[in-house]
């Protein structure tokens, strides 16, 4: 299967991300982890990322579609990827389609995981980190500290980062609101929209979405299948 994976921050877009590749059996490829790539082994894209970057200035569209498609085009890619964090607007959705038929495929579904604004700022806003290990992650109502303040793991100061604060989610979910959620419209026209609650635990989200996600494919399975009978 060939997903976009689309949410506000918060929604648990990476771990779901994960999850989902692992039992599809496809990569997960997310807008971070080309950048990454990109520029550690210093391909012309990611030189050309890291000159804007170094500049403060934003990555242009075009460069991170190249990415995106130099990505897609890979042996391990063939039978099916999930995007996660691209395409970021409706631009960039665009730029994705006629990149795909192009290259003679499409997209199979785009999930959004929906997830109740207030809940959004709860879950980032109510992050605490380590400051001696920043893998140490606790939550004030999820998963807090048996002391407050204090890291259970190695005793250091917990702390929240200034991009976790409620004004900053906020703000986040503006630009979020702005730029992202008008692809959903996109894609919807298209028929290509799956929605789903990510509230619950992980496995839950997790289930919910590979159930809607066959469900999605065996419909489009018929529909291909009855599109077939008919030119019969």
């Amino acid at each position: 299967m060939r997903i976009v994976l689309v949410g506000p921050p918060g929604a648990g877009k990476g771990t779901q991300a994960a999850y989902l590749a692992k039992n599809l059996s496809i990569p997960h490829i997310s807008t971070g982890d080309l950048f990454r790539a990109n520029i550690s082994r210093q391909t012309e894209l990611g030189k050309l990322a890291k000159s804007y970057m170094d500049a403060g200035n934003l990555v242009p569209d075009e460069v991170t579609i190249g990415m995106a498609r130099d990505r897609m085009e890979q042996p391990d890619a063939v039978n099916g990827f999930l995007l996660d964090g691209f395409p970021r607007n409706v631009s960039q959705a665009e730029a994705l389609d006629q990149a795909l038929k192009a290259d003679a495929v499409e997209l199979d579904a785009v999930l959004d995981l929906e997830v109740p604004e207030d809940e959004v700022v709860k879950r980032i806003a109510g992050r605490r980190i380590c400051r001696r290990d920043s893998s140490h992650v606790f939550h004030v109502v999820y998963s807090p500290a048996k002391k407050e303040g204090v890291c259970d793991a190695c005793g250091g100061e917990l702390y929240q980062r200034d991009d976790d604060s409620e004004e900053t989610v906020r703000r986040r979910l503006e630009v979020y609101h702005t730029q992202t959620e008008p692809i959903i419209d996109y894609y919807r026209a298209q028929g290509l929209v799956v929605t789903i609650s990510a509230l619950g635990k992980v496995e839950e989200v997790t289930r919910r979405a590979m159930d809607a996600l066959k469900r999605e494919d065996d419909e489009s399975s018929d529909g291909e299948s009855s599109e077939g009978d008919a030119s019969a």
